[in-house]
């Protein structure tokens, strides 16, 4: 498969310009098979919105940021627009999707949303499903009212209503924020600061600074609740990156050092060997699509 010169980073289709789209999909119609089966519908890529699919029936297997995964209904994932993915095989599949972007996000929930990390499938329970599956039905029925005075109003607040359910799995899947000690809540806001912030912060400092306590205070945070030092996790955050666009783009490894923040390319270079255990040229001819 020839690679993208970056990774693709797929839009959504938003028919009405609302800065949302729904849409309800069975891969067993003939038209969407013959797309996902394409070069083009294998292709690993972004989404330039929150995705969020509620696999009603069926089973998909599915490649995220390096990891396989098996999802089979009735499951729930949400997809950050950070996170590479593509769908490998399927079968027999009905789900509902809904993808929205930051401005139409409640803020509450755009917030939470960034803290979700690792993002994997989760299984529902069946009054669970039910729920939600309702509750994307609704969205849909709004999505269609386009003539509606209110159409935006009542389609961005009954898709928040979606993503809050979503959300709710998945703290239900994590522990309580009351049950939390001192070191897991410190940890949770690095993590948090470096999601945003791991292209131009790469020194422990200037994370304990944003957070207004002391480096040490941080790193003994962070190494108690994680077992690693915060600068495992940034170059670990860094690396990610690095290894995304390596295996999906033909980006040189010194244009990526440089994406990533850093101007001394022998040093990105080596930090890269020493966290992966191989060159990144390597690194990229082991990983060809």
């Amino acid at each position: 498969m020839p690679k993208k010169t970056s990774i693709p980073v797929n839009a959504m289709a938003d028919e009405y310009g609302a800065g949302i789209a729904i849409e309800k999909l069975s891969f067993n119609e003939l038209s969407l098979l013959d797309q996902l089966t394409s070069e083009e519908g294998q292709q690993s890529h972004r989404h330039d919105s929150h995705s969020f699919f509620l696999l009603e029936s069926g089973s998909v297997n599915i490649e995220l940021d390096f990891e396989k995964y098996t999802i089979t209904a009735p499951s729930v994932i949400y997809i950050h627009p950070d996170q590479v993915h593509r769908t490998t095989s399927f079968e027999n599949v009905t789900v509902s999707s809904l993808a929205m972007n930051n401005e139409n996000l409640t803020a509450e929930y755009l917030s939470l949303l960034e803290s979700i990390t690792p993002v994997q499938p989760l299984v529902l329970d069946k009054e669970t499903f039910s729920i939600l599956s309702e509750t994307a039905g609704i969205c849909m029925k709004f999505y269609e009212r386009k003539s509606d005075r209110l159409y935006h109003s009542t389609l961005k607040d009954s898709c928040n209503a979606f993503v809050a359910l979503v959300i709710s799995q998945y703290l239900a899947n994590s522990k309580p924020a009351d049950k939390l000690s001192r070191f897991e809540i410190v940890t949770k806001s690095f993590r948090e600061l470096l999601e945003r912030n791991y292209k131009l912060a790469k020194r422990p400092a200037d994370y304990a600074q944003k957070l207004n306590i002391s480096t040490p205070y941080l790193n003994e945070c962070v190494k108690n609740a994680t077992g690693y030092p915060v600068s495992h996790h940034i170059q670990q955050r860094v690396i990610l990156e690095a290894k995304r666009l390596l295996y999906h783009s033909d980006t040189s490894v010194k244009e990526i050092a440089a994406v990533l923040g850093y101007d001394d390319y022998p040093y990105f270079s080596r930090l890269f060997t020493k966290a992966s255990g191989m060159t990144a040229i390597t690194f990229r001819n082991k990983n060809l699509d």
